[in-house]
């Protein structure tokens, strides 16, 4: 999170190239972990288009600092949408990056893969709806409210909590199975 949102914002829509890296290196890590999880072919590339959105979109942008994460993953969302409707309707596989995750705290992801191997993990994803997914993908990995996945899939927050719910139930369900205790 920056300290200085509103100054770094107002730069960035004035040109600076310091302003665009600063609002670029806050959310580059947790966007490309969103999309990692979402499962496109190409990360990076992926990752490129939409920070390409966001700084040809500033001028139109209006909010603080967590619309504005929210706008981001919105971005994000539309462009793993678009990948699998250009060909790819199945998602690859792609394992989860520990040196990848930008969060401070120790994530639960990372606890998950000390017990659980990479395809075990696989195996708990691939048992939940693709909504599930999405939602526990976004508050997990891309650490949005739930108000703001609500506003990244266009549903109501009600749904997204049921979604959640449901998601980590199924997950839950699926533990004793994979061998790991509750």
């Amino acid at each position: 999170m920056l300290d200085d949102f509103d100054d770094v914002l107002a730069r960035a829509r004035d040109g600076s190239g310091e302003a665009f890296t600063a609002l670029y290196e806050d959310l580059v890590r947790p966007v490309a972990a969103y999309l990692r999880g979402r499962g496109t072919r190409d990360v990076e590339d992926l990752t490129s288009e939409v920070f390409l959105a966001v700084f040809t979109g500033l001028a139109r942008f209006s909010g603080d600092q967590a619309q504005f994460r929210s706008w981001v993953f919105t971005i994000a969302h539309r462009r793993v949408v678009d990948a699998w409707r250009k060909g790819a309707r199945s998602p690859v596989e792609v394992g989860y990056e520990p040196d990848d995750d930008a969060r401070t705290s120790p994530a639960a992801e990372a606890g998950a893969l000390e017990l659980l191997g990479h395809h075990e993990v696989a195996v708990l994803l691939a048992a939940l709806t693709d909504d599930q997914r999405e939602v526990l993908v976004l508050r997990i990995v891309a650490d949005l409210t739930v108000e703001q996945v609500a506003v990244v899939l266009g549903k109501r927050p009600g749904a997204v909590k049921a979604l959640q719910r449901r998601g980590l139930a199924t997950v839950r369900r699926a533990l004793p199975e994979q061998g790991v205790p509750l």
